[in-house]
């Protein structure tokens, strides 16, 4: 009689379809989610269905879509372990100067666009300079901002509106996608994502690595489908995907790329953990910080 040998046994690997997915869902994204979709019900609920009509829906996008655009740079600030509380006095005088190159002096929009960039850039690399350089805790440098940047407002705009705006300028943040324009950027993403989610697993299982089954794949593929067109759907309904919400879209895109793809993004990571280790590991910190 044969005896089978222990060190030969093959323990069978889980894989990721099924419900083992969601055995490593993050609890508090869960609970988080599980929380916002209680809330959207409650005021769906008390407003009769108004809280998820067509035109709610748009105007809440449209507005915490400039929310959401600086949180994508705050993302990477508190993954280094920072933290900055002038970003958004810096969003106001960022404004500001905008404002008063498109009315007072009348520039043209591309001109007024790189103008405030560029300005936006060197105010942010002012406060990175007295953090990275000057070893000043970010929460002092970042308070002084706050204020520092309130007060030029106010001095630059004499305390008054600066309005009103041409209209090219009022298009980036009150415009509106025509609804084929929106299913056709939704499906050329949608296409894209799909490439890419078939691509990553046939190259972790050309180099023998545990990957998701094709089930698996086409349900996130097919959920992920539902999402978006639905929601390109019910925003056509109003008057249709806000640019403002176009542009957060591409700015987490890009934000996720650069955070999982690119070696900025491992650096700030390692240096978020363990800034000495990442140190010792040959990282630049201060030139990764500014």
């Amino acid at each position: 009689m044969s005896k089978s040998n222990p060190s030969e046994v093959k323990l069978a690997v889980p894989t990721s379809g099924g419900f083992s997915g969601l055995k490593s869902l993050n609890l508090q994204v869960f609970v988080m989610i599980a929380a916002i979709i209680a809330i959207m019900l409650f005021f769906t609920w008390t407003t009769d269905g108004a809280y998820l009509s067509a035109r709610n829906v748009s105007n809440l996008l449209r507005q915490t879509a400039i929310t959401g655009i600086l949180a994508v740079g705050m993302v990477f600030v508190i993954i280094s372990a920072e933290i900055d509380l002038s970003v958004g006095s810096m969003m106001g005088l960022l404004g500001g100067v905008a404002a008063i190159c498109d009315v007072w002096l009348g520039w043209p929009l591309p001109l007024t666009i790189i103008v405030t960039l560029v300005l936006g850039l060197l105010l942010g690399a002012w406060n990175g300079w007295w953090v990275a350089y000057r070893k000043v805790p970010s929460f002092i440098v970042t308070l002084a901002g706050m204020l520092a940047f309130r007060g030029i407002l106010i001095g630059i705009t004499n305390g008054t509106t600066v309005s009103p705006t041409s209209a090219a300028m009022s298009q980036i943040g009150q415009s509106y996608l025509p609804a084929s324009t929106g299913f056709i950027i939704g499906a050329l993403g949608l296409m894209a994502f799909v490439g890419w989610q078939w691509r990553g697993r046939m190259r972790r299982q050309a180099l023998g690595l545990q990957s998701p089954t094709s089930t698996a794949v086409v349900g996130r593929q097919a959920l992920t489908a539902i999402i978006v067109l639905g929601a390109i759907w019910l925003l056509n309904d109003y008057r249709g995907v806000p640019t403002p919400v176009l542009l957060l879209t591409l700015l987490l895109l890009g934000g996720m790329f650069m955070a999982t793809r690119t070696a900025f993004g491992r650096r700030i990571y390692a240096i978020g953990g363990n800034l000495e280790a990442a140190r010792l590991s040959g990282i630049n910190v201060e030139r990764t910080k500014l």
